[in-house]
């Protein structure tokens, strides 16, 4: 029988990311899970996918469902599969809570179900998220999150109530827990391909659309790369051999992170770099507190077309983040990697600025 690693959400940015790192450093077989609405929908994911690792061909196989349903992974042979990473999720800041309930909570608790049907199951990792802690301020250790603490949004929620299950239902499934920062860059270049909540604000900023932000400036930010996330998950799997359950909190430290004032102003050097973005003279926003900025919000709904709201629905539910300070230790992932190191997050900021004022948000226009 052939042993297979299972990626869910297959398609997704951090699942492409794993599959090719697995498929060019192990010799591992990679069983794709995607999420498809239709049969049209299929044949273009499957033909995507079958180019992007047509290389490995003979040791891909793609298998599809929605965790909506009762029985999403019934396409999958349990025999098969000894290692299971969930990484499907809806993602988004803005995420309702019926969906996020839904889909992150009950939807993982279906593939932990699943897994539990994996007679050779070696490890079940769930890719959750360092703000899985919620508004904790203070020390976030690689351990417990309280699901009753106060939360930002229903994203961060989900994925707490997600992890409550393994620790609380879930015990006899050999799990591991991820959870990485945001990703910012696909590497330590600064280029990116899936943009979020930190480079529509970065847009808004560089384009003189908003005037101030929420949050202090002392507060700690914690930054990644989807190759840095991608890489921790695959070198902890031959590190954490006997253990039965392990936490990793994947990002940088507190002492290597960067703040939110020292964020803004090295992207601020960056866009000066830009004839056009000096040439407006543009100020630095200023901190405010969270009812100016819901006002300011508020006041822009209307203008500046779809991209503008999109970007400001995105930032609005994660803003309180800005205004808590969180010390989120990494001594799991250091000590069972201890040559994994993140990249300079000084430097990536850089990079990561120059990268989307050079390729204009990858063209996006506002």
């Amino acid at each position: 029988m052939i042993n297979e690693t299972l990626i869910t959400g297959g398609d997704g940015y951090l699942g492409k990311l794993l599959a090719s790192t697995l498929l060019s450093n192990t010799d591992k077989n990679i069983a794709l899970w995607v999420r498809v609405a239709n049969a049209d929908e299929l044949k273009k994911k499957r033909q995507c996918l079958e180019t992007l690792y047509r290389q490995y061909e003979d040791r891909v196989t793609l298998y599809y469902g929605d965790l909506r349903e009762s029985q999403p992974f019934s396409e999958v042979v349990p025999e098969k599969i000894n290692e299971i990473i969930h990484t499907a999720a809806i993602t988004r800041f803005n995420v309702e809570p019926d969906l996020a309930a839904l889909v992150n909570r009950e939807g993982s608790r279906k593939a932990m179900e699943f897994a539990r049907h994996c007679d050779q199951l070696k490890r079940f990792s769930y890719i959750s998220t360092v703000y899985s802690s919620g508004l904790k301020e203070g020390v976030v250790n690689e351990g417990y999150v309280d699901p009753s603490n106060q939360f930002c949004n229903y994203y961060e929620k989900s994925k707490c109530e997600a992890e409550h299950l393994l620790h609380t239902e879930y015990e006899d499934l050999p799990w591991t827990i991820f959870r990485p920062a945001t990703m910012i860059a696909d590497n330590d270049s600064g280029q990116v391909s899936q943009y979020n909540v930190f480079h529509n604000t970065m847009r808004l900023l560089f384009y003189g659309l908003i005037s101030i932000i929420p949050g202090h400036k002392d507060t700690p930010v914690y930054l990644t790369t989807g190759s840095y996330t991608a890489d921790a998950i695959y070198k902890t799997s031959y590190n954490d051999v006997g253990k039965r359950h392990n936490i990793y909190n994947v990002c940088h430290n507190k002492s290597e992170a960067i703040s939110l004032g020292e964020l803004i102003d090295r992207v601020y050097v960056n866009f000066q770099q830009d004839p056009g973005f000096s040439k407006r003279r543009i100020l630095k926003p200023l901190f405010t507190n969270m009812q100016a900025f819901e006002s300011l919000a508020s006041s822009l709904k209307g203008l500046g077309g779809a991209v503008v709201r999109e970007a400001l629905e995105s930032i609005r539910p994660f803003s309180k983040q800005l205004f808590i300070a969180k010390d989120i230790r990494n001594d799991n992932l250091s000590s069972a990697c201890p040559d994994h190191r993140a990249a300079n997050i000084h430097t990536l900021t850089d990079n990561v600025a120059s990268y989307l004022v050079n390729t204009r948000w990858g063209n996006m226009a506002l």
